[in-house]
């Protein structure tokens, strides 16, 4: 794959009106990978949304299995399916949902996924094009021009979707959910993804003048465009990225010469200039006491690089959260504790092998990737984790899930053990896409575990699940599981 070079950067505000910003953003220029996302459902349910959507989403992108579409059609629908089920855990997130944009950029494309009325746009050549379309009943008469975009800004209906991540189940593959597409990404463009607290306050030909204006810069042209939303009234949160290729230059003006304009523009460009002091200086004011953003630039460590990491152990614990510990090709004997915040994976997929047990204990929001196990397992008590794309064969229980936490397995594979997956306490995980192989048990679900399962496949190995679960709902949602009337008194088997 060719690497793209560009210039990129980000941010958000809270808005002049909201108390709360539900606003996200994530930026992973390394991998091309650019993603805003508007939560829903107000308060803490609306960022409670974007936030699980921004990591969902990372986990799976991270994970490089699969084409470009595939990765975001897959990164989207992950995303949906654990913003419903979070919905149901607490009362004041029910209906939580989000909307969202996300551009990856691969070999002179950005391949883009979209849901909801979020925003991309390309600046090319002096021209803005609106990329996305609005799923939404205003945005899609502003498409068919039978609104203009002034007229569309204004409608008091402009804030309906019917598109949303998060409000009811999708497959990745779902008629009318994800809108993909895929477009030419020179290095004389730019692209500007925004929520909808930008486009609909500042004109898409403001939103090409501001890129262009800070050709080069892309962190001024995020400024501008948050301060011109502000400065409109500010009435939503406001989030902007802005990429730019290495070549993207703004376009040669022509101006009148000065010899040929006449005097008659002095006086109303005096009014104009004392008029935009004022709005200038307003702004200046609010930029000068607004709290300054605190900046975490994630860190990446890599094992047996650095004198300092010469065991996983070491790089874990010299790990702050929000860095990544990457572990090359090898054979690595000791035991492995997970820490809160912190991404453990295997440089490339399968090449590291851990022959002695993993642990998580009450940690959360850590996740361990690509990695083979063999003849040792995985332990979580009391822990939220993401266990995803690893191989764990011929040991006696491939993954041990004990307590109430809400790990999240996906898409590993498990292959001769004694048990594959095996539940025991009121933990409620998240358990998709899986594979069964040759277990002698593949999962069990004991005393009060409520795991859901979705697109796993078990291949001859029988499922132990409790009896007040639904049967045949169960059936319906994997693969080659049959669920015969033995379930009721808590087994099922997959034939």
């Amino acid at each position: 794959m060719v690497k793209a070079r560009v210039k990129s950067a980000g941010a958000s505000d809270m808005g002049r009106v909201r108390k709360n910003n539900e606003d996200a953003w994530y930026i992973d220029s390394e991998r091309g990978i650019y993603l805003v996302v508007d939560g829903i459902g107000g308060q803490a349910a609306g960022e409670k949304a974007a936030e699980i959507a921004v990591a969902r989403i990372r986990a799976r992108l991270e994970r490089q299995t699969g084409t470009c579409e595939q990765r975001i059609r897959e990164a989207i629908a992950m995303a949906n399916n654990e913003i419903l089920r979070q919905a149901g855990s607490r009362p004041e997130w029910e209906g939580m949902a989000c909307v969202l944009t996300l551009a990856m950029l691969e070999n002179g494309s950005a391949v883009i996924g979209h849901v909801g009325d979020s925003r991309l746009y390309q600046v090319r050549g002096g021209e803005i094009r609106k990329i996305t379309h609005d799923h939404s009943p205003v945005g899609e008469r502003e498409d068919k021009q039978e609104l203009s975009e002034a007229e569309a800004m204004r409608h008091p209906r402009r804030n309906e979707v019917y598109r949303d991540v998060g409000s009811e189940e999708h497959a990745p593959d779902d008629i009318d959910f994800i809108e993909i597409a895929r477009i030419p990404f020179d290095g004389d463009s730019a692209m500007v993804l925004c929520s909808d607290g930008l486009s609909d306050l500042v004109p898409s030909e403001t939103i090409r003048k501001a890129v262009e204006r800070n050709a080069g810069n892309p962190d001024a042209a995020v400024r501008q465009l948050i301060d011109a939303a502000n400065a409109a009234g500010g009435k939503d949160n406001v989030t902007v990225l802005v990429v730019e290729g290495d070549q993207f230059t703004a376009p040669a003006a022509v101006e009148p010469a000065a010899s040929a304009r006449p005097r008659a523009w002095i006086a109303p460009v005096v009014g104009l200039i004392a008029a935009a002091a004022g709005v200038v200086g307003g702004i200046a004011w609010e930029r000068a006491h607004r709290p300054p953003p605190v900046e975490i630039k994630p860190r990446t460590l890599v094992v047996r690089s650095d004198p300092q990491f010469p065991t996983i152990s070491a790089a874990i614990a010299a790990a702050r959260p929000g860095d990544t510990v990457e572990v090359p090709l090898g054979e690595y004997a000791e035991p492995v504790a997970l820490k809160s915040g912190v991404y453990l994976i295997s440089r490339v997929p399968r090449e590291a092998v851990l022959h002695a047990g993993v642990s998580a204990e009450g940690v959360r929001d850590a996740r361990l990737s690509g990695f083979v196990l063999r003849g040792a397992g995985i332990v979580l008590n009391d822990a939220e984790v993401e266990i995803d794309d690893n191989e764990i064969a011929e040991t006696e229980t491939g993954i041990a899930i004990h307590g109430g936490g809400r790990a999240r397995l996906v898409a590993n594979a498990l292959h001769d053990c004694a048990g594959g997956v095996v539940i025991d306490g009121p933990a409620q995980p998240w358990v998709s896409h899986n594979s069964f192989q040759r277990d002698k048990l593949a999962l069990a679900a004991r005393n009060g575990a409520k795991p859901s399962l979705i697109g796993n496949v078990f291949e001859k190995t029988p499922v132990e699940l409790p009896s007040d679960m639904d049967a045949k709902a169960v059936a319906e949602k994997n693969f080659g599981l049959t669920v015969p009337r033995a379930l009721r008194s808590g087994r099922g088997t997959a034939q």
